[in-house]
């Protein structure tokens, strides 16, 4: 397993990079967050592993220019700093974990392993349920030869929706995981947002409907 880990306190940065090359993991070692984007951009690596506070660029501005170049490397963000708040920007910038340090270096392994597992479980690109697609790649919905492309926080929803087949999802669920935990956003949106989608459902003419189940959620159904 090959991984990136970016760190500018460099005595850390050698003892990390010492324990991972012991447990037979491949590293490359950059110092500041330019190094670290230009070498994620630049090479395949199975985990990035980035210091939030770094020169040039901060880990979280390295995260957020990767994921928005479309690239789904797991991330692991270190940090000095172990507010909830900060956990939370990471985890919403598209972070796979988070470590507070100062870290045991056992834990440090536990979590590589478990974001390397997590990378493992394939996802396809096109999710289905019935006669309805949902491309991941082009964030369109489609029944047969019919195609809508949708918004994107309709598709993130959708998405959920298919990635959680046959699981009530509660109001409070889908808003943070579709607009984020610091959402200043009220639950009423996401009714909205359902009302659009149950529309665009019935005029692709899916098979699939979203379905309530009163104070418990909503779920994805085939209709026959």
């Amino acid at each position: 397993m090959k991984l990136l880990y970016a760190e500018d306190e460099r005595s850390l940065s050698e003892a990390v990079v010492d324990v991972l090359q012991y447990h037979k993991y491949i590293v490359d070692a950059v110092y500041d967050g330019q190094d670290a984007l230009d070498y994620a951009q630049n090479d395949q690596y199975d985990g990035i592993i980035l210091d939030v506070m770094m020169p040039r660029l901060s880990g979280l501005q390295v995260l957020e220019r990767l994921r928005a170049a479309g690239c789904r490397t797991p991330v692991l963000l270190l940090t000095a700093k172990g507010e909830v708040e900060d956990r939370i920007q990471g985890l919403d910038a598209g972070a796979d974990d988070y470590l507070a340090k100062p870290f045991a270096m056992g834990e440090l392994l536990a979590r590589i392993r478990a974001m390397l597992r997590r990378r493992e479980e394939f996802t396809p690109d096109v999710l289905q349920l019935g006669n309805l697609r949902l491309d991941r790649q082009n964030y369109s919905l489609c029944v047969d030869r019919q195609q809508l492309v949708l918004p994107k926080l309709e598709f993130q929803m959708m998405e959920l929706f298919l990635l959680n087949k046959g699981i009530y999802l509660s109001t409070q669920d889908i808003l943070v995981k579709v607009w984020g935990y610091d959402t200043e956003a009220d639950v009423g949106i996401v009714w909205v947002y359902i009302s659009y989608l149950r529309k665009k459902l019935s005029a692709l003419g899916a098979n699939v409907a979203i379905k309530a189940k009163r104070n418990i959620g909503y779920t994805l159904e085939l209709t026959t």
